[in-house]
Protein backbone atom coordinates (compact mmCIF):
# COMPACT_ATOMS: atom_id res chain seq x y z
CA UNK A 1 0.00 0.00 0.00
CA UNK A 2 1.11 3.56 -0.68
CA UNK A 3 1.59 6.10 2.09
CA UNK A 4 0.87 9.83 2.10
CA UNK A 5 4.62 10.41 1.91
CA UNK A 6 4.79 8.03 -1.03
CA UNK A 7 2.04 9.91 -2.83
CA UNK A 8 3.95 13.15 -2.28
CA UNK A 9 7.14 11.56 -3.65
CA UNK A 10 5.24 10.47 -6.75
CA UNK A 11 3.72 13.92 -7.31
CA UNK A 12 7.08 15.61 -6.86
CA UNK A 13 9.26 13.24 -8.90
CA UNK A 14 7.26 11.28 -11.47
CA UNK A 15 6.85 12.84 -14.93
CA UNK A 16 3.44 12.73 -16.53
CA UNK A 17 2.72 10.28 -19.34
CA UNK A 18 2.37 13.27 -21.63
CA UNK A 19 5.84 14.53 -20.77
CA UNK A 20 7.49 11.34 -22.03
CA UNK A 21 5.31 11.01 -25.14
CA UNK A 22 6.88 11.74 -28.51
CA UNK A 23 4.81 14.90 -28.89
CA UNK A 24 5.66 15.92 -25.34
CA UNK A 25 9.36 15.63 -26.13
CA UNK A 26 8.95 17.49 -29.42
CA UNK A 27 10.01 14.55 -31.61
CA UNK A 28 8.93 14.77 -35.25
CA UNK A 29 7.29 11.34 -35.28
CA UNK A 30 4.21 10.53 -37.32
CA UNK A 31 1.43 8.90 -35.29
CA UNK A 32 0.98 5.35 -36.55
CA UNK A 33 0.14 2.06 -34.93
CA UNK A 34 3.85 1.23 -34.90
CA UNK A 35 4.94 4.50 -33.30
CA UNK A 36 2.14 4.30 -30.75
CA UNK A 37 3.53 0.95 -29.62
CA UNK A 38 6.98 2.49 -29.33
CA UNK A 39 5.56 5.45 -27.42
CA UNK A 40 3.96 3.08 -24.91
CA UNK A 41 7.45 1.99 -23.81
CA UNK A 42 8.55 5.20 -22.05
CA UNK A 43 5.05 5.39 -20.61
CA UNK A 44 5.48 1.90 -19.13
CA UNK A 45 8.75 3.12 -17.59
CA UNK A 46 6.86 5.98 -15.96
CA UNK A 47 4.23 3.63 -14.54
CA UNK A 48 6.92 1.43 -13.02
CA UNK A 49 8.61 4.50 -11.57
CA UNK A 50 5.38 5.74 -10.02
CA UNK A 51 4.82 2.42 -8.27
CA UNK A 52 8.41 2.12 -7.12
CA UNK A 53 8.60 5.65 -5.78
CA UNK A 54 5.22 5.49 -4.02
CA UNK A 55 4.75 1.99 -2.59
CA UNK A 56 5.64 1.37 1.01
CA UNK A 57 6.40 -2.32 0.47
CA UNK A 58 8.50 -3.50 -2.53
CA UNK A 59 6.30 -6.59 -2.65
CA UNK A 60 3.36 -4.36 -3.59
CA UNK A 61 5.40 -2.94 -6.45
CA UNK A 62 6.16 -6.44 -7.71
CA UNK A 63 2.47 -7.34 -7.59
CA UNK A 64 1.65 -4.34 -9.74
CA UNK A 65 4.46 -5.12 -12.17
CA UNK A 66 3.22 -8.70 -12.54
CA UNK A 67 0.00 -7.33 -14.04
CA UNK A 68 1.81 -5.46 -16.82
CA UNK A 69 1.71 -7.01 -20.30
CA UNK A 70 4.78 -9.25 -20.70
CA UNK A 71 5.90 -7.39 -23.82
CA UNK A 72 6.48 -4.17 -21.87
CA UNK A 73 6.93 -5.54 -18.35
CA UNK A 74 10.70 -5.24 -18.54
CA UNK A 75 10.35 -1.52 -19.30
CA UNK A 76 8.12 -1.08 -16.26
CA UNK A 77 10.85 -2.79 -14.24
CA UNK A 78 13.30 -0.20 -15.59
CA UNK A 79 11.17 2.53 -14.03
CA UNK A 80 10.68 0.64 -10.77
CA UNK A 81 14.42 -0.01 -10.47
CA UNK A 82 15.11 3.66 -11.13
CA UNK A 83 12.75 4.59 -8.29
CA UNK A 84 14.27 2.06 -5.91
CA UNK A 85 17.81 3.32 -6.56
CA UNK A 86 16.72 6.91 -5.89
CA UNK A 87 15.00 5.89 -2.67
CA UNK A 88 18.02 3.87 -1.58
CA UNK A 89 20.21 6.91 -2.18
CA UNK A 90 17.94 9.00 0.04
CA UNK A 91 18.63 6.84 3.10
CA UNK A 92 21.69 5.32 4.81
CA UNK A 93 20.77 1.65 4.46
CA UNK A 94 18.53 1.35 1.44
CA UNK A 95 18.11 -2.08 -0.11
CA UNK A 96 15.03 -1.71 -2.28
CA UNK A 97 16.88 -2.07 -5.59
CA UNK A 98 18.61 -5.22 -4.42
CA UNK A 99 15.30 -6.68 -3.20
CA UNK A 100 13.68 -5.95 -6.55
CA UNK A 101 16.56 -7.45 -8.54
CA UNK A 102 16.64 -10.58 -6.40
CA UNK A 103 12.87 -10.98 -6.61
CA UNK A 104 10.53 -10.40 -9.50
CA UNK A 105 13.12 -8.37 -11.36
CA UNK A 106 15.50 -11.27 -11.80
CA UNK A 107 14.26 -12.19 -15.31
CA UNK A 108 14.65 -8.54 -16.29
CA UNK A 109 18.17 -8.05 -14.97
CA UNK A 110 19.43 -6.42 -18.16
CA UNK A 111 16.70 -3.79 -17.98
CA UNK A 112 17.20 -3.39 -14.24
CA UNK A 113 20.70 -2.14 -15.01
CA UNK A 114 19.30 0.34 -17.52
CA UNK A 115 16.89 1.59 -14.85
CA UNK A 116 19.86 2.17 -12.57
CA UNK A 117 21.27 4.41 -15.29
CA UNK A 118 18.02 6.40 -15.38
CA UNK A 119 18.46 7.02 -11.66
CA UNK A 120 22.09 8.06 -12.18
CA UNK A 121 20.89 10.82 -14.51
CA UNK A 122 19.07 12.30 -11.50
CA UNK A 123 21.65 11.69 -8.79
CA UNK A 124 24.87 13.62 -8.10
CA UNK A 125 27.94 11.73 -9.27
CA UNK A 126 29.29 11.10 -5.74
CA UNK A 127 26.27 8.81 -5.20
CA UNK A 128 26.89 6.75 -8.32
CA UNK A 129 29.28 4.45 -6.51
CA UNK A 130 26.32 3.21 -4.47
CA UNK A 131 23.90 2.97 -7.39
CA UNK A 132 24.50 -0.65 -8.36
CA UNK A 133 23.37 -3.09 -5.65
CA UNK A 134 25.19 -6.34 -5.07
CA UNK A 135 22.55 -9.05 -5.59
CA UNK A 136 23.41 -12.53 -4.41
CA UNK A 137 22.97 -15.77 -6.32
CA UNK A 138 23.41 -16.61 -10.00
CA UNK A 139 21.91 -14.94 -13.02
CA UNK A 140 22.77 -11.30 -12.34
CA UNK A 141 25.39 -10.88 -15.06
CA UNK A 142 27.66 -8.39 -13.24
CA UNK A 143 29.59 -7.66 -16.47
CA UNK A 144 26.35 -6.14 -17.75
CA UNK A 145 26.48 -3.35 -15.17
CA UNK A 146 27.75 -1.23 -18.07
CA UNK A 147 24.12 -1.16 -19.20
CA UNK A 148 23.62 1.31 -16.35
CA UNK A 149 25.92 3.71 -18.19
CA UNK A 150 23.95 2.94 -21.37
CA UNK A 151 20.78 3.87 -19.47
CA UNK A 152 22.36 7.13 -18.38
CA UNK A 153 23.22 7.96 -22.00
CA UNK A 154 19.72 7.07 -23.19
CA UNK A 155 18.12 9.28 -20.56
CA UNK A 156 20.29 12.28 -21.40
CA UNK A 157 19.61 11.93 -25.13
CA UNK A 158 15.87 11.34 -24.76
CA UNK A 159 15.24 14.25 -22.40
CA UNK A 160 17.81 16.73 -23.76
CA UNK A 161 18.04 15.94 -27.46
CA UNK A 162 19.30 19.38 -28.40
CA UNK A 163 22.43 18.98 -26.34
CA UNK A 164 23.14 15.26 -26.59
CA UNK A 165 22.01 14.51 -30.14
CA UNK A 166 21.93 17.76 -32.11
CA UNK A 167 25.04 19.27 -30.47
CA UNK A 168 26.58 15.80 -29.93
CA UNK A 169 27.78 16.55 -26.43
CA UNK A 170 30.52 14.30 -25.05
CA UNK A 171 29.97 13.66 -21.33
CA UNK A 172 32.59 14.19 -18.70
CA UNK A 173 34.36 10.88 -18.14
CA UNK A 174 33.65 8.82 -15.04
CA UNK A 175 35.72 5.84 -13.82
CA UNK A 176 32.90 3.27 -14.00
CA UNK A 177 34.52 -0.01 -12.96
CA UNK A 178 37.79 1.93 -13.08
CA UNK A 179 37.59 2.68 -16.81
CA UNK A 180 36.76 6.35 -17.56
CA UNK A 181 37.47 5.97 -21.29
CA UNK A 182 35.03 3.12 -21.81
CA UNK A 183 32.40 5.13 -19.93
CA UNK A 184 32.11 7.34 -23.02
CA UNK A 185 31.55 4.35 -25.29
CA UNK A 186 28.81 2.92 -23.09
CA UNK A 187 27.09 6.31 -23.04
CA UNK A 188 27.13 6.30 -26.85
CA UNK A 189 25.40 2.92 -26.93
CA UNK A 190 22.61 4.48 -24.86
CA UNK A 191 22.44 7.48 -27.18
CA UNK A 192 22.11 5.05 -30.09
CA UNK A 193 19.14 3.41 -28.39
CA UNK A 194 17.57 6.82 -27.87
CA UNK A 195 17.94 7.63 -31.58
CA UNK A 196 15.59 4.73 -32.34
CA UNK A 197 12.84 6.32 -30.23
CA UNK A 198 13.54 9.94 -31.14
CA UNK A 199 13.00 9.03 -34.81
CA UNK A 200 10.09 6.67 -34.20
CA UNK A 201 11.89 3.61 -35.56
CA UNK A 202 12.23 5.17 -39.03
CA UNK A 203 15.36 3.47 -40.35
CA UNK A 204 16.21 6.21 -42.85
CA UNK A 205 16.10 8.93 -40.22
CA UNK A 206 17.95 6.85 -37.65
CA UNK A 207 20.71 6.03 -40.13
CA UNK A 208 21.07 9.71 -41.05
CA UNK A 209 21.28 10.61 -37.37
CA UNK A 210 24.07 8.08 -36.75
CA UNK A 211 26.01 9.30 -39.80
CA UNK A 212 25.87 12.85 -38.41
CA UNK A 213 28.08 11.80 -35.48
CA UNK A 214 31.87 11.63 -35.57
CA UNK A 215 33.28 8.43 -37.07
CA UNK A 216 34.79 7.28 -33.78
CA UNK A 217 31.36 7.22 -32.10
CA UNK A 218 29.34 5.40 -34.74
CA UNK A 219 30.14 1.77 -33.89
CA UNK A 220 28.69 2.08 -30.40
CA UNK A 221 25.76 4.12 -31.68
CA UNK A 222 24.97 1.34 -34.19
CA UNK A 223 25.09 -1.24 -31.41
CA UNK A 224 22.56 0.76 -29.42
CA UNK A 225 20.31 1.30 -32.42
CA UNK A 226 20.20 -2.44 -33.12
CA UNK A 227 19.58 -3.25 -29.48
CA UNK A 228 16.54 -0.96 -29.46
CA UNK A 229 15.28 -2.13 -32.86
CA UNK A 230 15.42 -5.75 -31.71
CA UNK A 231 14.10 -5.38 -28.18
CA UNK A 232 11.52 -2.62 -28.67
CA UNK A 233 10.49 -3.20 -32.29
CA UNK A 234 8.92 -0.51 -34.42
CA UNK A 235 10.40 -1.27 -37.84
CA UNK A 236 9.66 -3.35 -40.93
CA UNK A 237 11.77 -6.08 -42.55
CA UNK A 238 12.72 -3.57 -45.25
CA UNK A 239 13.69 -1.01 -42.65
CA UNK A 240 15.82 -3.52 -40.77
CA UNK A 241 17.57 -4.58 -43.96
CA UNK A 242 18.30 -0.94 -44.77
CA UNK A 243 19.66 -0.37 -41.28
CA UNK A 244 22.06 -3.30 -41.56
CA UNK A 245 23.16 -2.19 -45.03
CA UNK A 246 23.72 1.44 -44.01
CA UNK A 247 25.91 0.37 -41.08
CA UNK A 248 28.51 -0.76 -43.63
CA UNK A 249 31.72 -1.85 -41.93
CA UNK A 250 30.01 -1.44 -38.55
CA UNK A 251 27.43 -4.14 -39.29
CA UNK A 252 29.19 -6.42 -36.81
CA UNK A 253 28.23 -3.94 -34.07
CA UNK A 254 24.65 -3.99 -35.36
CA UNK A 255 24.60 -7.78 -35.16
CA UNK A 256 26.12 -7.77 -31.67
CA UNK A 257 23.54 -5.28 -30.37
CA UNK A 258 20.78 -7.43 -31.79
CA UNK A 259 22.21 -10.56 -30.14
CA UNK A 260 22.29 -8.87 -26.73
CA UNK A 261 18.68 -7.72 -27.14
CA UNK A 262 17.62 -11.24 -28.14
CA UNK A 263 19.40 -12.61 -25.07
CA UNK A 264 17.58 -10.13 -22.84
CA UNK A 265 14.19 -11.07 -24.29
CA UNK A 266 14.97 -14.78 -24.08
CA UNK A 267 16.14 -14.42 -20.47
CA UNK A 268 12.89 -12.64 -19.56
CA UNK A 269 10.88 -15.57 -20.93
CA UNK A 270 8.80 -13.64 -23.44
CA UNK A 271 9.94 -13.13 -27.03
CA UNK A 272 7.63 -11.01 -29.22
CA UNK A 273 7.52 -11.63 -32.93
CA UNK A 274 9.26 -8.34 -33.75
CA UNK A 275 12.30 -9.52 -31.79
CA UNK A 276 12.44 -12.73 -33.80
CA UNK A 277 12.19 -10.81 -37.07
CA UNK A 278 14.87 -8.29 -36.08
CA UNK A 279 17.31 -10.88 -34.75
CA UNK A 280 17.12 -12.78 -38.02
CA UNK A 281 17.45 -9.60 -40.10
CA UNK A 282 20.29 -7.98 -38.13
CA UNK A 283 22.26 -10.97 -36.81
CA UNK A 284 21.24 -13.77 -39.15
CA UNK A 285 20.17 -15.98 -36.24
CA UNK A 286 17.01 -17.08 -34.56
CA UNK A 287 16.49 -15.87 -31.00
CA UNK A 288 17.39 -19.15 -29.34
CA UNK A 289 20.67 -19.38 -31.26
CA UNK A 290 21.44 -15.75 -30.45
CA UNK A 291 20.84 -16.32 -26.74
CA UNK A 292 23.06 -19.40 -26.82
CA UNK A 293 25.78 -17.46 -28.63
CA UNK A 294 25.64 -14.71 -26.00
CA UNK A 295 26.04 -17.28 -23.24
CA UNK A 296 28.89 -19.03 -25.04
CA UNK A 297 30.77 -15.75 -25.42
CA UNK A 298 30.11 -14.45 -21.90
CA UNK A 299 33.12 -13.00 -20.11
CA UNK A 300 32.88 -12.46 -16.37
CA UNK A 301 36.23 -10.86 -15.60
CA UNK A 302 39.20 -9.27 -17.31
CA UNK A 303 42.88 -8.90 -16.60
CA UNK A 304 44.32 -5.85 -14.90
CA UNK A 305 44.49 -2.91 -17.26
CA UNK A 306 42.55 -4.68 -20.01
CA UNK A 307 39.18 -3.80 -21.54
CA UNK A 308 36.11 -4.33 -19.34
CA UNK A 309 34.57 -7.78 -19.35
CA UNK A 310 31.53 -6.23 -21.02
CA UNK A 311 33.62 -5.10 -24.01
CA UNK A 312 35.38 -8.45 -24.23
CA UNK A 313 31.94 -10.06 -24.30
CA UNK A 314 30.76 -7.74 -27.08
CA UNK A 315 33.97 -8.33 -29.02
CA UNK A 316 33.69 -12.09 -28.71
CA UNK A 317 30.13 -12.00 -30.07
CA UNK A 318 31.23 -9.86 -33.01
CA UNK A 319 34.13 -12.16 -33.82
CA UNK A 320 31.95 -15.26 -33.70
CA UNK A 321 29.35 -13.65 -35.91
CA UNK A 322 31.96 -12.42 -38.38
CA UNK A 323 33.30 -15.94 -38.78
CA UNK A 324 29.84 -17.39 -39.39
CA UNK A 325 26.96 -15.23 -40.60
CA UNK A 326 27.85 -11.54 -40.73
Amino acid sequence: MASVLGALRRLAMAPSLGEVSFAGRGFAVEATESTRRLEAIPQAVVCGFEWGIEDRDPADTERRLAMVDPEVRGFAYEGATMACVIRDAMGPNGHRARTLMEGGGRPHVFLNYIGIGFAMARLPRPLWRKAVPAPTGPGHYPAMSWLAVDGYGFDRAYFDTGRWIDAQRVPRAYPWEGDPDYFLRAVDQGIGRALWFVHGGRADRVCAAVRAFADRRRADLWSGVALAATFAGGSTPAGLAALRHEAGEDRGHVAQGSVFAAKARHHAGHVPEHTRVATRALAGLDVEAAAELADDCAVTRTGAGGPPAYELWRRSVRERLTSTVV
